[in-house]
């Protein structure tokens, strides 16, 4: 029985929405994260189509109540297809003065602004540098604003629990979770079933959590504060037919390495060092040990990457996760990787750089360094998702390149991506690739006198790559190491035709992979091209909608292979008179197409540190077209 259920409502009216951006902002120690996500388990199990972008402080425990420590999480939530969390917020449920500082300044005027009272004492009001209670000098005059004792109100509601006034604070946030599941008509029973998980082990903090989220949805149905509630109805036509779930990005990209070992009949190892925005990745692989994952959390990003090489050699599926600090650390092995030509992924995970830089902020940035951070010519495929749910689908790509062709294989996700989340269709196995290798097993070439003997870089003539040889297997012993091989025999060379051969053919390997032509979506025979890559695929798409639904012409493209390009790329490019490309770095992808193609790619950048903004973008993109 729900608690919509358990009480009779004070009439109040029920609007319809088509769609609704919800931003929770509050410390990092209110538990936003978290109450954004149950609150998108919710919305995801009722079947509207949802995108997310949570947004928190690099510090572990900022200090409490200041604008460094907000912690913010942003839904967008429709009953059609969106692509992005959301331009801006249509309500935003500040916990203190400094979530409110920090975030009103993206509320459009009109807006609802849900405020927790108790916070704003003249000390918390001075920590962010208000002079007087904005809730009192008319500065929100322009926004609907609910001032709600939300502490008092939680504290109150667990009386019974025994609890310390401290301890009861702390599920502050389960009753705003309950006020806006009221307010727009969100399902209860998971939130409920999930609190009673989380807190299995102490069951009385369980119920004191539910107790909270029940009083939170109950006040929204009783106080006269709140005479409208809201219904976004599921997004019926948005998704084709198949079993869903809500999933994040590095979720998905951890569920897709699964996969490709499991298609592939090898066992998934991993090797890594938390670093963020990746660690994620590592946990979830972790607990999967039932499919045969093995993860080595290493004492340093060096070891990390030594480590999955070795087990690349042995004969795993091996992967190594990072962020654009860690991978400057690798390079020198994932070089070596090129030179022993064995199948090995490197999973970025962009962040905003250089060095340390913006460790949970989110950034494009390191696609020259996946491209060419490698001493000598040393190239690697790039691969990049698109969603958050396509990290799964990438995550798979990258396998078949990397064992197909034995090569290292970039995959650049990014903050944006493994942070949010969004609908993801689960696949039938019988939609999977086949990524099933054959090791050798025996010599693979006859000398002049006869005798068969064991070549480890004899190539497959289509692929160019070479056997794969499982240590301890009789008769295929060779070597490896970092100098140069000799073409065929694998013995060290120091000879100037071989190297200048086999730096050729290790390009032309690379340059031969088998990848998907670029699709263009150009219904009206446009003279302008908007091409994008990475997690710029949702901003760009919702700019081109708007722009199209406003009678301009415009093309859109999206790129997930970087290196190789699609073969047919250059003829797309040649039939454009304008090429836009859409960036959170300063012009690299627009860099290469120059230089590739000699087109006059233009560069819109953003480095801020947050995805672009669809009206902003759509803004830039008018311009371009009507550029002279």
């Amino acid at each position: 029985m729900s608690p919509r259920e358990r009480h009779l409502p004070v009439t109040y009216q029920t609007q319809q929405l088509g769609r609704v951006v919800i931003r929770f902002s509050g410390d990092s120690g209110d538990g936003m994260q978290l109450t954004g996500d149950l609150f998108t388990s919710e919305t995801a199990s009722f079947g509207n189509d949802l995108a997310t972008l949570p947004n928190f402080p690099a510090e572990i425990r900022a200090p409490a109540g200041t604008l460094p420590g907000v912690s913010s999480f942003q839904l967008h939530f429709a009953d059609h297809d969106i692509l992005t969390p959301g331009d801006a917020p249509n309500v935003l449920v500040a916990m203190n003065p400094a979530a409110l500082k920090a975030n009103i300044s993206d509320v459009p005027r009109g807006g609802e602004v849900i405020v927790n009272t108790d916070e704003f004492t003249n000390r918390a009001l001075q920590k962010v540098g208000y002079a007087a209670s904005p809730l009192e000098d008319g500065s929100l005059d322009g926004y609907h604003v609910h001032a709600v004792p939300l502490t008092t109100l939680t504290v109150e509601a667990l009386k019974g629990f025994g609890l310390s006034r401290k301890e009861a604070e702390r599920s502050k946030n389960m009753f705003a979770l309950g006020l806006l599941s009221w307010l727009y008509h969100r399902p209860t029973e998971g939130t409920e079933k999930f609190l009673r998980t989380k807190f299995a082990k102490k069951p009385a903090i369980a119920e004191a959590n539910i107790a909270a989220f029940r009083a939170g949805w109950n006040f929204g149905e009783t106080t006269e504060d709140f005479a409208v509630s809201y219904e976004v109805a599921p997004a019926a036509q948005a998704f084709p037919v198949g079993t869903y779930r809500n999933i994040s990005g590095n979720l998905a990209l951890a569920y897709g390495l699964i996969t490709a070992s499991r298609q592939a009949d090898l066992p998934l190892f991993l090797g890594s060092y938390p670093i963020t925005p990746a660690s994620d990745i590592l946990h979830e692989l972790s607990r999967h040990k039932n499919f045969g994952v093995r993860t080595f959390q290493a004492e340093d990003e060096i070891a990390a990457v030594g480590a999955a090489l070795g087990a690349a050699f042995g004969g795993s599926l091996a992967v190594t996760t990072t962020s654009g600090p860690g991978v400057t650390i690798k390079q020198e092995t994932i070089g070596l990787a090129v030179s022993l030509e064995l199948p090995l992924l490197i999973v970025d995970i962009q962040r905003g750089g250089p060095s340390t830089g913006l460790p949970t902020k989110t950034e494009q940035a390191d696609l020259l360094q996946a491209m060419y951070g490698r001493n000598g010519e040393a190239p690697v495929p790039v691969v990049a998702p698109k969603t958050p749910a396509d990290c799964f689908d990438a995550a798979v790509e990258a396998a078949r390149i990397a064992l197909t062709y034995r090569t290292p294989v970039f995959l650049l996700s990014d903050g944006y991506l493994a942070n949010g989340s969004e609908p993801w269709r689960i696949p039938e196995l019988d939609e999977l690739p086949d990524l099933r290798v054959q090791f050798a097993q025996g010599p693979n070439h006859t000398l002049d006198d006869g005798t068969e003997v064991f070549w480890p870089y004899l190539r497959d003539p289509q692929t160019l790559a070479r056997p794969w040889a499982v240590p301890g297997t009789p008769g295929l012993e060779h070597r490896i190491g970092g100098i140069e091989k000799q073409d065929g025999t694998g013995n060290i060379s120091y000879d100037p035709a071989n190297h200048d051969h086999m730096v050729r053919t290790r390009q032309a390997k690379v340059d031969g992979i088998e990848v998907p032509d670029v699709e263009v979506d150009d219904p009206h025979g446009a003279r302008t091209l908007v091409l994008g890559w990475g997690s710029t695929y949702g901003p760009i798409t919702a700019a081109v909608r708007r722009l199209r639904t406003a009678g301009e012409s415009i093309a859109q493209a999206h790129l997930r292979h970087l290196n190789p390009f699609p073969h047919n790329l250059g003829e797309v490019l040649a039939r454009y008179e304008h090429v836009v490309v859409p960036e959170m770095n300063l012009g690299q992808l627009a860099g290469l197409l120059r230089a590739t193609y000699l087109v006059d790619a233009r560069s819109h950048t953003q480095v801020n540190g947050m995805p672009f903004k669809a009206e902003q973008l759509a803004q830039a993109l008018k311009e371009a077209l009507h550029a002279r």
